[in-house]
């Protein structure tokens, strides 16, 4: 080991974790109704011999992370199958160092290479795309980090200096051409807020098969205490920030939604929306007839949207779509094609203003891309992935540490709000949105402050360990 603080992974262990929606989620032309989350359990061994496990959870979120004609449980079986590839590999991954060193050298070397090889052992699937992949190794890389906070006795957002990386963010990045940027010497706690705020605004989704009125209820909705209209969470919650998500190749249904939350948002006491287009959209004048349309007819309305996220199709260097009518209107953000941050850096050249972060993209490569995206002067957001359970905590500590353009998307109190019981017992401000918002405060401890011990939460039986977990 190179660096005094430097660590190895020596095992893992991986759980399923079925989880059931209690109303339906719509992702582009398909629809969740359940969900597998993925934990990962990882120990690593420092050079003086001590060990130390970190856990790292996210949900294996199929129709977003892998669209297509092939049925959702050939999907979702070759995405736990990668599961499994990544955590044998990781507990024989021969690198050592910082978890930023660890986890980007996994992405770039190894993932890659577990991808290929579990495409090549479906030949009849459409293949696996990179984001699904990025998925299943997040779990993996969040329990990296959190270890390392374990084994330095330190909240992993304080391991980020350079006190504890041997290598700055020049080993990592690359500045815009022509740009007065530098990575040398800078590291990634110096594009972190310096005072993370306990409370965040929080998002509220407005799904595409959400009633937002009485006369849209079928009669099926559940009967289980939660609200089921927008106007009563927004009441119940003290909401303010509204997420919509849009259908992209419905001009006339996705202007009227958005007047028509626009309008109860007004009446309720909200300030702000989002407008989420879902990435079916080919041609930005979609976009801005809808909002040009808005700004006429409903000017404050037009006003409360904040940013517009991810119109256009996930990959963009098969769609190079120059989108600065957009971004000339409102922030525009990439989401679904943010990958990394050699993507977040061809986004800029297209007119893109804003990255939104994801912890299932992996830890590391939120990081890289937050630091990139800062030092650009590009805005920051931080979307949720519907995130029950432990995977909520790693979600809400990149949004207060972040600084976003406001608050944290989080979504997983109204689709499955009882899965994640347990830790709401131990961190209550997590798991109920209050006056708006979220609130962290009882996130304490090392590594992410999961505060486990605490938490009964019965797990199945492991689906695979390796190395030192075995």
């Amino acid at each position: 080991m190179g660096h005094e603080t430097d660590v190895c992974v020596t095992g893992a262990r991986v759980y399923f974790l079925p989880v059931t929606t209690r109303v339906p989620l719509k992702f582009g032309a398909e629809t969740l109704t359940h969900v597998t989350c993925v934990r990962a359990r990882v120990r690593v061994r420092s050079g003086d011999g001590r060990t130390a496990d970190g856990w790292g959870e996210t949900p294996l979120s199929v129709q977003w992370a892998w669209p297509g004609a092939e049925t959702y449980e050939a999907r979702h079986r070759a995405m736990q199958s990668l599961c499994l590839r990544i955590g044998q590999a990781w507990s024989s991954w021969p690198v050592a160092g910082h978890p930023l060193e660890i986890g980007y050298r996994f992405l770039e070397g190894c993932l890659p290479e577990l991808l290929e090889a579990e495409r090549g052992a479906r030949p009849d699937l459409e293949p696996m795309p990179w984001l699904a992949a990025l998925i299943c190794s997040s779990a993996f890389d969040l329990a990296l980090h959190d270890a390392y906070g374990q084994a330095r006795a330190l909240p992993v957002y304080e391991t980020y200096g350079g006190e504890l990386m041997a290598h700055d963010l020049a080993a990592y990045l690359e500045p815009a051409a022509g740009s007065a940027v530098q990575f040398g010497g800078r590291y990634p706690c110096g594009f972190l807020s310096p005072a993370p705020p306990r409370r965040l605004p929080a998002w509220h989704l407005v799904g595409g098969r959400d009633p937002v009125s009485p006369d849209e209820l079928t009669g099926d909705e559940p009967d289980d205490g939660y609200p089921v209209l927008l106007r009563d969470w927004i009441r119940r919650d003290g909401l303010r920030c509204l997420k919509v998500k849009l259908r992209g190749d419905d001009d006339l249904w996705d202007y009227g939604r958005l007047v028509a939350v626009g309008e109860i948002g007004l009446q309720e006491g909200a300030i702000w929306l989002s407008a989420d287009f879902n990435c079916t959209v080919r041609d930005p004048a979609y976009v801005t007839e809808i909002l040009d349309r808005l700004m006429t007819d409903h000017p404050r309305i037009y006003q409360m949207i904040l940013y517009v996220e991810q119109p256009f199709p996930y990959d963009l260097e098969r769609h190079p779509i120059d989108v600065r009518s957009v971004s000339a209107r409102k922030p525009l953000f990439l989401d679904e094609s943010a990958h990394d941050w050699r993507l977040v850096r061809m986004g800029r050249e297209l007119g893109w203003t804003g990255v939104a972060l994801k912890t299932c993209k992996t830890q590391t490569g939120a990081l890289l891309s937050l630091a990139w995206a800062r030092a650009h002067g590009m805005t920051l957001m931080v979307q949720d992935l519907t995130n029950p359970m432990l995977a909520q905590i790693p979600h809400v500590l990149l949004a207060a540490h972040a600084g976003t353009i406001m608050g944290v998307e989080t979504n997983a109190m109204q689709f499955y709000p009882e899965a994640s019981a347990p830790e709401a017992r131990v961190h209550p401000g997590l798991y109920r949105r209050h006056e708006g918002c979220v609130d962290w405060t009882s996130v304490r401890g090392t590594g992410f402050g999961y505060r486990l011990d605490e938490i009964e939460r019965e797990l199945p039986p492991a689906a695979g360990a390796w190395g030192e977990l075995a």
